[in-house]
């Protein structure tokens, strides 16, 4: 893979808009899904040392299953717009951990939601060609209406008149969160998916207990590997 901590920023914007040609949004809406993950990043300020964790759940149940966890390191810095050439690599370590690959991955980030269509969980589906959608706890693109306060309201969010995402309202009176797919799935088929993960708080299940999890292994409570919590029947 490419060496993303030697890239200049219009040399990312070029390889950006080069991945954008392998999007794909192709799986039937009908395949049904029986694991979801959730994907995060945790690191102390100031360190070039990452870590992740990628959770896995039932789906539509959303009881923990199984985890994988992982460091690597990233000279590439923050800047909005390209999370995933700083965070990508490391996910991409936990990702090769787990023995059987999730029907869905969850993404704290955004997906097509994003000027050229590549935010982190496009860019982790294109890697991976594995179907991804972007649940984000900021607004960083598109424009919206707010949803009512409601919990499962949303509210569409558009580039002009090209519909990329929702705002979803996940928790009555609660900021939303903004989902978009990454990779492989609709636009309703994300939501509704989403929709589903919904538990007791504002972040859906799968990115909560991703941040849950990689924070612990960040303070050592945890190890690097892949853990098996229960068993999944024909999965794991």
């Amino acid at each position: 893979m490419i060496d993303y901590n030697q890239l200049t920023v219009p040399e990312v914007i070029a390889l950006q808009k080069e991945m954008r040609k392998d999007l794909r949004f192709e799986i039937p809406d009908q395949q049904p899904i029986h694991t979801i993950a959730g994907a995060d990043i945790s690191y102390n300020k100031d360190s070039n040392l990452f870590y992740a964790a990628i959770v896995v759940l039932s789906y539509p149940q959303m009881t923990l299953k199984a985890y994988s966890l992982a460091t690597g390191i990233s000279d590439f810095p923050y800047i909005p717009g390209f999370l995933g050439f700083r965070e990508v690599p490391t996910l991409l370590e936990a990702w090769e951990l787990l023995p059987v690959k999730p029907d869905v991955v969850v993404l704290d980030g955004q997906g097509i939601l994003h000027p050229r269509r590549m935010g982190i969980a496009s860019h982790f589906g294109v890697l991976t060609h594995q179907a991804t959608i972007g649940c984000a706890k900021n607004s960083l693109y598109g424009k919206y209406k707010e949803p009512n306060g409601l919990k499962y309201s949303f509210s569409e969010m558009h580039e002009q008149s090209t519909l990329l995402g929702y705002a979803l309202r996940t928790k009555e009176n609660s900021k939303p969160v903004y989902i978009s797919p990454g990779y492989g799935l609709s636009l309703p088929k994300s939501l509704l998916i989403m929709k589903k993960c919904v538990g007791k708080y504002r972040i859906p299940e799968p990115t909560r207990l991703a941040h849950e999890v990689v924070n612990e292994f960040r303070i050592g409570k945890l190890k690097a590997g892949f853990k098996l919590v229960e068993q999944i029947p024909e999965l794991f």
